[in-house]
């Protein structure tokens, strides 16, 4: 008679810690990666980010804050179309389209319905994003330049519109845009509402950066999460993204409509900013602008849109200030010669041809290569 049979002895739970341990750090090393702010360094840059907004106002004068306000707007309306272009790989020659859009829908919500900046700003995107999404479709069928012609005959439909809806638009005389208002205070301009001494560009300076702060964050994380993955898996390889099961006309129509309410948005502020806006101002060379703001600042990153968007609003008031050294260069806008309108032109088309051909990257490229060189210094090479 055989004895027993001998059992093999249970595994401790003790010994699966190791793995635990390893599955962990694992987690919290992606965990690590995903968030936005990376450990003490990364709130360290967030405090010093919080007390340059505070004394940016404090320490530049107007003029230099007029630039600043004018990046900010510039660097929402980027920021939406690197989205497209540079996240989702369609090309989109009417962004000063839905820019317009939004400017109108401010002044009409604010200014004939009477409606705080908390209800038209938000009201503006939305709207655009719903103009958005009947566009989208035509990015189902077309890509590349036949696309990007579509897009540009936006351009030409809005200003048609702008000039003929006369009971909202105003026309061709344009409209007025109110200021960005809750209740009686009103938000671009703290000193006269509130008795604060400050000025029209420190109120709106103080207003319009968190919205940028915002928009970055937002966009940032549409970028790491699974629709994000989907646009760029589309922009990569469109085919293999839809055999791996990415709904290409949902994530195509939705980059649209993101792309949109980013660039009605920024255009709500640009009109309150303004307080008056023309059918004039919403044309195709804004539009080519914005396409300048991507490639210079880098195409595929959200900080490269803020980079690109100070860089090209800068160059105008810096060509203004040194106009009078420049030989051959016209300040009469009426000048048949080289005026400073053409000058910027030239400037802007060098400049992409520039990205283009030597920095694809852009200025986030630049960037990004000059961190590691510091990082891995004296190792670099």
């Amino acid at each position: 008679m055989n004895g027993p049979r001998s059992r093999r002895a249970a595994p401790s739970p003790l010994a699966a810690l190791p793995v635990l341990r390893r599955i962990d750090g694992l987690r919290t090393s992606y965990a690590d990666e995903l968030a936005l702010i990376r450990g003490a360094g990364g709130w360290a840059a967030l405090a010093a980010l919080a007390a340059l907004y505070v004394a940016t106002p404090l320490v530049i004068d107007d003029f230099w804050l007029s630039v600043l306000n004018f990046t900010a707007i510039a660097a929402i309306a980027a920021i939406g179309l690197n989205l497209l272009t540079g996240f989702t790989g369609q090309v989109s020659l009417g962004h000063a389209f839905f820019i317009g859009l939004g400017a109108y829908t401010a002044g009409y919500l604010g200014g004939d319905l009477r409606l705080p900046v908390i209800v038209w700003l938000p009201a503006a995107g939305i709207f655009g994003a719903a103009v958005g999404l009947l566009v989208g479709p035509f990015a189902l069928r077309l890509r590349g330049l036949y696309l990007a012609i579509v897009t540009l005959g936006l351009v030409f439909l809005g200003e048609h519109v702008f000039l003929n809806l006369r009971q909202i638009t105003g026309g061709p005389q344009g409209r007025a845009v109110p200021a960005p208002m809750i209740g009686e205070i009103n938000l671009a301009d703290l000193g006269t509402s509130l008795g604060l001494p400050l000025t029209r560009e420190q109120s709106f300076f103080l207003f319009v950066v968190p919205l940028v702060a915002l928009a970055a964050i937002a966009a940032k994380n549409i970028v790491r999460s699974r629709p994000g993955r989907a646009f760029q898996a589309i922009r990569d390889r469109e085919i293999a993204a839809a055999i791996i099961g990415v709904d290409r006309a949902r994530y195509k129509v939705g980059a649209f409509a993101v792309s949109s309410f980013y660039a009605a948005a920024a255009g709500a502020l640009y009109g309150s900013y303004l307080r008056y806006i023309t059918p004039g101002q919403f044309d195709l060379l804004p539009s080519i602008q914005y396409v300048a703001m991507i490639i210079v600042g880098g195409i595929g990153t959200v900080y490269g849109s803020i980079a690109g968007a100070f860089f090209l609003v800068l160059i105008p008031r810096v060509v203004e200030a040194l106009s009078p050294a420049i030989p051959f260069v016209s300040r009469s806008a009426t000048s048949s010669g080289l005026t400073l309108f053409v000058l910027n032109q030239l400037i802007f088309g060098a400049l992409i041809v520039f990205f283009l051909v030597f920095e694809p990257s852009g200025l986030a490229g630049i960037w990004s290569r000059l961190r590691t060189y510091v990082k891995t210094w004296p190792f670099s090479y």
